[in-house]
């Protein structure tokens, strides 16, 4: 079991693929591809982000404190994937992709209207972290298309597709299914 040490990297499986929704001064709609974020409290229920000063996003989200985040689907991949890679400083990323910014119903945010889960964000706080600055979002409601709510009425992560990004080698990765039930294959071990 000999592990080889690689140094100090931002390393994490899986990344997860989150695109955060913003309005800049104007009112105009951009989207941000982000790795870096994650559920960070459940009470209150929040996420976190982390975003470079560069970006219009970091922008945004000083000025307006409110955001969503949308979870793409597979199917949406190169979409999700521009949203990386082109600036919301010049270029209108709806526009270029063809997809549908909805405004919010809770917060002053736009989201992808074709993704599936939509998580609508009000900035609690941030923190300075090197070049990123970690925004931490209240979530004020969670948005879920009918059409990937299984028969228990929850949302059904086999239906939402959702994919992950390996920041090492800079490829997608989709989940393959259920491996295990939570709170529940560790009892096992108990016994």
């Amino acid at each position: 079991m000999t592990k080889r040490s690689i140094g100090p990297r931002t390393l994490l499986y899986p990344h997860p693929v989150l695109i955060i929704g913003t309005y800049d001064v104007s009112g105009r709609p951009n989207a941000m591809a982000a790795a870096w974020g994650g559920i960070c409290s459940s009470r209150p229920p929040a996420v976190a982000i982390s975003v470079q000063k560069a970006r219009q996003t970091y922008e945004n989200l000083v000025e307006q404190r409110e955001f969503t985040i949308s979870i793409p689907p597979v199917d949406y991949v190169r979409e999700a994937d521009y949203f990386g890679i082109v600036s919301g400083h010049d270029t209108d990323k709806f526009a270029a992709t063809g997809l549908t910014p909805v405004k919010g119903d809770r917060v002053n945010a736009p989201y992808v209207g074709e993704f599936p889960v939509v998580l609508e964000c009000r900035l609690l706080q941030t923190v300075e972290i090197g070049v990123h600055t970690q925004f931490i979002g209240e979530i004020l409601d969670v948005k879920v298309d009918e059409s990937v709510i299984g028969p228990d009425g929850k949302p059904d992560i086999g239906k939402i597709r959702p994919f992950a990004y390996d920041s090492m080698r800079q490829e997608y990765y989709g989940f393959a299914g259920v491996v295990a039930k939570a709170f529940s294959a560790g009892k096992e071990v108990k016994r």
